[in-house]
């Protein structure tokens, strides 16, 4: 017998569920989903001057922030902060538009990933971003998401469309708790569910997808630190080295693996070594000390997203205190000893990664979703969405999906303007059925770059700016199901003292 018609659920209009013809139970989640952003991935302001310090809703504003004296010298943590008095300084919500930053280049905003999100769930309701100050810590910022989870998911079971939506659910179970989190917010949603500020979370979530999360860190958070003491490079990327240096959120990005090359030993980093290249040397003892604590509980619930196939730092020497970071990676034997050559040199691996976080800290197990993508971009492609869809309408663990091959994408970390600069498309030598396009993020530019076989399997091209400003490269081809994108930043020219 065909059943009736479903009727529509409080908080959807009729016809907004997805593909759902008449007569099936729309294919929805009744849980609560918490959306926790990367680094930088928040818009903050001074409570003390209801002024916007990073986030403003016009791009324009980031030549100010990074060419301009005062620039984010707000952002710097004050005496009070560094000794735990917060509050000066407040998330208001989750990015608006593009932003850049050296060495980490493009951060999108969570536009799209909202989007994926609020279309499976009952009712928008269910869905509640977590903005927070990602300068502090990352325990400070899990305790805060502990309570707002918890907060968010008894709300969410009172609402109406709660009581309805759960009457689809196995065994018309209460909703729990999904969490889709991107880079630094990982850790953030690791630590909220295993290190008893809650000692239910646990048990009310039902998953955790991150994507691009440095569960061992990034070798990338070292070379930010040491910008100031090590090679001459441009106004923003010293700028940035200030301001990280009193940030326990970067702290806590510091690799944690096997990385420091000296001569025939590799070795993890020690706090005297991060002292040397330029950091905190108790801000890096107190981020090791929480670690320790952390990789002791199992992060229950987990998928794990993984970039691939992008050119990663993934380790680096100490040269008269300046890091030079390399894309390769040591591996270790069971008994915790580098593997080595015959010779005994230790041996050296390219496993790539998101350009940001190689592939092998991106995750806690050896299991994983791959996909090919730029790091500030897995929180916004077309596969990412599709596989954060997917979790949402999941009860249980299915497994990692299969990635394609896939392209890799490499552009400048900074560029001038009416200056000549290189993009490197790898993963083919043949340039038919490849598209390159380099947009402005305001819309007054785009041009196409002409793409030419180059070494080593890969494509490359030149391409000019006009002016200042932020630009958005994309590469699409025929046979890969997302596009590759990656924010460059064009800003002055040449090396200018910290202090102009």
């Amino acid at each position: 017998m065909t059943e009736p018609p479903q009727k529509n659920l409080p908080g959807h209009s009729p016809g907004s569920w997805p593909h759902t013809p008449p007569g099936l139970t729309p294919t929805i989640t009744h849980d609560a989903v918490v959306i926790v952003p990367g680094i930088m991935g928040s818009e903050l302001y001074d409570t003390t001057t209801g002024d916007v310090l990073w986030g403003l809703a016009n791009p324009k504003w980031l030549a100010k922030a990074w060419l301009t004296k005062p620039g984010l010298s707000p952002l710097h943590l004050t005496a009070e902060e560094q000794a735990g008095e917060f509050g000066r300084i407040k998330a208001r919500r989750l990015l608006q538009t593009p932003a850049w930053s050296p060495f980490l280049r493009g951060i999108e905003p969570y536009h799209k990933l909202t989007r994926a999100i609020e279309n499976p769930v009952a009712d928008p309701a269910a869905v509640m971003p977590f903005p927070y100050d990602w300068r502090l810590p990352v325990e400070v910022n899990a305790r805060l998401l502990a309570g707002a989870a918890r907060e968010h998911l008894e709300q969410w079971r009172r609402h109406p469309a709660h009581t309805a939506a759960r009457r689809q659910a196995v065994d018309e179970r209460q909703a729990r708790l999904v969490f889709i989190a991107h880079s630094m917010g990982g850790l953030v949603t690791y630590a909220a569910l295993t290190l008893g500020f809650d000692n239910d979370l646990a048990a009310d979530t039902r998953g955790a997808m991150t994507l691009g999360t440095p569960f061992h860190g990034s070798v990338v958070a070292a070379s930010i630190l040491n910008s100031i003491q090590g090679a001459p490079l441009p106004l923003p990327h010293n700028r940035l080295a200030a301001l990280a240096a009193t940030m326990p959120g970067v702290h806590d990005l510091l690799p944690r693996f096997v990385c420091l090359e000296e001569g025939l030993n590799v070795r993890r980093l020690t706090p005297t070594d991060v002292a040397a290249l330029g950091g905190d040397k108790d801000l890096a003892r107190n981020s090791q000390m929480f670690f320790d604590n952390l990789y002791s509980q199992p992060f229950p619930h987990h998928r794990p997203v993984v970039g691939i196939r992008q050119d990663t730092v993934q380790s680096m020497r100490l040269e008269d205190g300046t890091v030079i970071a390399s894309e390769y990676c040591f591996r270790s034997n069971t008994d915790g000893e580098a593997m080595r050559d015959l010779n005994g040199t230790p041996r050296r691996f390219q496993v790539w990664g998101d350009g940001t976080v190689h592939r092998e800290s991106a995750s806690l197990t050896r299991r994983t979703l791959p996909i090919a993508s730029q790091h500030g971009a897995l929180a916004s492609g077309k596969a990412a969405l599709q596989a954060v869809a997917d979790f949402l309408l999941e009860d249980d663990h299915l497994g990692p999906d299969q990635a394609n091959e896939g392209l890799g994408l490499k552009v400048p970390d900074y560029v001038v303007p009416n200056s000549e600069w290189a993009i490197r498309v790898a993963g083919t030598d043949d340039p038919s059925g490849v598209d390159c396009t380099v947009a402005s993020v305001d819309g007054d530019f785009q041009r196409e770059a002409r793409l030419y076989a180059s070494d080593g399997d890969a494509l490359g091209a030149s391409m000019k700016v006009p002016r200042i400003g932020l630009y958005r490269v994309t590469v699409e081809a025929d046979y890969v199901t997302s596009p590759l994108t990656q924010l460059v930043f064009a800003g002055a020219d040449g090396v200018m003292p910290l202090n102009e």
